[in-house]
């Protein structure tokens, strides 16, 4: 089953522990060190929508995208009720187009990993380049070479009352992909429910992104530590990038 069918009804409850706020924050960080103030914004990979309704409720126009329909479904339902509310998109990132130019677009929680094919990966950050306004910003985020080979042979448990998930990882040195399985749990009445989806992330290098953003046009590229204003440490988890497109005065 592909990543997030089934996942995507139970996938607030599990990553309740993910400071949302605490993202959108560092985003405002860089903005201001960058001296952009975005009127209009993309949530790359956006999946329930939780950093798309932040967005929103900070005043900007802001259109979700996502290749999960279930994701977005989600995310649809969860913003609603905003006064402002975002537009979703159903696209890959490979694929993504947008009518009209945005001012800054993200890119969340290592979701960049998810395009396993690096052709796919350079592609992807030229249409992003493409869909962005002159001067625009791109932030996002990606797991470390050596978050994903540390999850090798390591399983991870996430439950609550109606929910319960076990993932297996497992890092392939020849592809250099880490594919971790997913048996779920999910309590439907008073039967549960069991599905299995698999995710594959690609252990991009900070090298290697540096490199796609440049080939494609980003200049200004910066790598930040896990929502730090500084360079990363040694055997940092996550790390962010911010770039830029075109003429900056």
């Amino acid at each position: 089953m592909a990543a997030y069918e089934t996942l995507a009804v139970s996938y607030d409850r599990l990553t309740n522990d993910v400071d949302y706020e605490a993202v959108t924050a560092f985003y405002d960080e860089i903005l201001k060190r960058e001296g952009v103030r975005p009127r209009t914004a993309v949530d790359l990979a956006c999946g329930t929508g939780s950093i798309t309704a932040i967005l929103a409720q900070k005043g900007l126009t802001v259109t979700g995208v996502d290749l999960s329909e279930e994701m977005l479904t989600v995310a649809q339902q969860k913003t609603a009720d905003l006064s402002n509310p975002p537009r979703f998109v159903r696209q890959s990132l490979q694929r993504l187009w947008l009518p009209r130019g945005v001012d800054m677009a993200v890119c969340a929680l290592d979701s960049l990993d998810y395009i396993t094919n690096p052709a796919d990966c350079k592609e992807a950050l030229r249409r992003v380049y493409k869909a962005l306004n002159p001067g625009g910003v791109f932030i996002f985020d990606v797991n470390t070479p050596e978050k994903l080979r540390a999850m090798d042979g390591q399983v991870f448990l996430d439950e609550d009352d109606d929910v319960y998930c076990v993932w297996r990882g497992e890092f392939d040195e020849n592809t250099n992909i880490c594919s971790y399985g997913m048996d779920l749990f999910q309590r439907r009445g008073t039967l549960w429910q069991r599905s299995f989806e698999e995710h594959r992330e690609y252990a991009y290098s900070r090298e290697q992104l540096t490199d796609y953003l440049r080939a494609v046009g980003f200049t200004h590229i910066k790598v930040y530590g896990d929502r730090r204003l500084a360079p990363p440490e040694p055997g940092e988890q996550r790390i962010y990038f911010s770039a830029r497109k075109g003429t900056i005065r």
